[in-house]
């Protein structure tokens, strides 16, 4: 499982996160999607920890908690969901 963590200043590094995480426990990743075109951070990462527990007190502690000037927002991550349509594909050559 992993935890969101949401309204991230756009000047945070993976260091940064760690870091404040570490307090509740064993963190074993983080991730910090940056946008495909600028490379910017987009604002949220993901942090994995090492147990369920670990990322419950995480969540409860730092969900509306502020850091860096911005109120967090921490819970657990949710399955990514496909939001593009299909809207058929290929090449279609109807003249004939």
């Amino acid at each position: 499982m992993s935890i969101y963590v949401g309204n991230l200043s756009y000047e945070i590094t993976q260091d940064d996160i760690r870091e404040v995480f570490a307090e509740y426990g064993t963190v074993k990743r983080v991730h910090i999607p940056t946008d495909r075109e600028t490379g910017r951070v987009r604002g949220f990462a993901f942090v994995e920890m090492e147990t369920e527990a670990e990322e419950d007190k995480a969540i409860e502690t730092l969900n509306g908690a502020m850091w860096m000037d911005r109120e967090l927002k921490v819970n657990k991550a949710r399955p990514r969901e496909d939001n593009r349509k299909s809207f058929g594909g290929g090449r279609r050559n109807n003249r004939f």
